[in-house]
């Protein structure tokens, strides 16, 4: 079964928890392969050939220690060598705390990539962006470099900085960001009321407790509205990943299976062993009673983000708006090699209930909506329009009318125009509830 397994790269300040499985889960498909013995004597022939003849004396477990991690790095970028210091790692990020930059990377080119920055962390409050090229961490280039080495470099304690040198699409020079490192702890639910009535969710990561969190979340935001929300904003913008249980258990929280005709499939993994095959369907209720949805997602949501948008875009659950997600639609498994030692392998590829894979391909919005940047009224100096009340002897509204003077009462919409120049994609999710809304009734 793959309950819990991870579906997130690497932590610039821990490696990513995931499920850590005994060594005979794999025991059948073991004993059915055979290694060739003449491609073990080649390998023998090459360590011998290194300890004789290379120019400086090589210690035996550095060599096999090697061989494990160039074995794993030539399988895809998400498998790896757990040495001991990553399996600590690990066990230190399962607590969701650790001292970091709060990016989460992967490696692609020689260089690091930022898959994305979590959201209120260091080098999300820096300015660092998903899809940015760290080409240096200080004055060591990255090149040539393992990833769990740039990892260890960009970790460090809270109040010290290290200095990002990134090449970013659209910039015509390398961008130098100075980033104070902080102890991370991960929030991974976010809430607000929108316009009294609509619900907003943020989902910074896909950890344990975030279903029980949102689903409280949720409540809250039903009784600050009288008991009911006409309809919820889900954002997965620069979410990462996570759990795939909890990327389930949030799915199927807006997922209303009847039991009426085809089962409501929420996500299907494949792998070529009988345990990576696996098949998640919702159950009855839904926590929104069916109230409309729409999915904020961009090129920083990831892995168990976009199991969540695919989930709800093929069930015709919500509507999904933003940009293309980051397309990682690969299972990873830690797998003990020893007490102190693993692998974390590639098990499976996880599907959307319509069949497809997002694996290198991402989840497709419905309605694309850019990230962009609106100025605020006159700050560049161009003409903005003015409306009836601005023009000199215009007639008063009787309602505004308050001892003799017009009384300036705060528009409902002010919050909503707020939007306008804080976050232009939230604006237009917004926006386009409020329409779902009305069609709802």
């Amino acid at each position: 079964m793959l309950s819990n397994k991870l579906l997130s790269t690497t932590f610039a300040g821990a490696l990513s928890a995931a499920l850590i499985l005994p060594a005979p889960v794999f025991a059948e498909a073991e004993s059915k392969q055979r290694i060739p013995m003449e491609e073990v004597q080649r390998f023998s022939n090459a360590i011998s050939q290194i300890k004789k003849y290379y120019v400086k004396s090589t210690d035996d477990k550095e060599l096999f220690d090697n061989a494990i991690r160039g074995m794993l790095s030539g399988l895809d970028p998400h498998s790896t060598y757990l040495d001991e210091d990553a399996f600590s790692d690990l066990q230190t990020s399962t607590n969701g705390e650790f001292g970091g930059l709060g990016i989460e990377v992967t490696m692609e080119d020689g260089v690091v990539k930022v898959v994305t920055p979590l959201v209120d962390t260091p080098a999300f409050k820096s300015g660092v962006k998903a899809g940015d090229y760290i080409i240096k961490l200080g004055n060591k280039s990255v090149q040539g470099l393992e990833l769990k080495d740039a990892v260890r470099i960009m970790r460090g304690k809270p109040g010290s900085s290290i200095e990002l040198t990134i090449l970013r699409k659209g910039e015509t020079k390398p961008l130098v960001i100075n980033v104070e490192r902080e102890k991370i702890q991960i929030k991974s639910v976010k809430s607000k009321l929108l316009d009294k009535k609509f619900g907003y969710i943020r989902l910074t990561q896909f950890q344990a407790l975030t279903n029980k969190d949102m689903l409280g979340a949720i409540n809250q935001l039903k009784q600050e509205s009288g008991g009911h929300l006409n309809g919820m904003i889900l954002d997965l913008r620069n979410n990462p990943g996570g759990l795939l249980d909890s990327a389930i258990q949030i799915s199927d929280a807006f997922i209303n299976n009847d039991k009426v005709g085809d089962e409501e499939k929420i996500v299907y993994t494949e792998g070529r062993l009988p345990g990576t095959q696996f098949t998640a369907l919702a159950n009855p209720g839904d926590v929104l009673e069916n109230a409309p949805i729409v999915v904020l997602i961009n090129n920083g949501s990831a892995s168990a983000s976009e199991i969540v948008a695919g989930a709800l875009k093929d069930n015709k659950r919500a509507i999904i708006i933003g940009t293309q997600s980051f397309g990682k639609g690969s299972v990873q498994t830690v797998l003990p090699l020893d007490n102190k030692r693993g692998i974390k392998l590639t098990t499976a590829l996880y599907f959307t209930p319509s069949g497809t894979s997002i694996q290198a391909k991402g989840i497709t919005p419905d309605i694309i909506v850019e990230e962009v940047s609106i100025n605020k009224e006159n700050e560049d100096g161009k003409f903005k329009g003015f409306s009836e009340a601005e023009l000199q002897g215009h007639l008063l509204n009787k309602a505004d009318v308050k001892d003799g003077k017009a009384a300036i009462k705060k528009a409902s919409g002010d919050d909503e125009q707020k939007l306008i120049y804080d976050d232009y994609q939230l604006y237009a999710a917004l926006t386009i509830l409020k329409g779902l809304a009305v069609a709802h009734r």
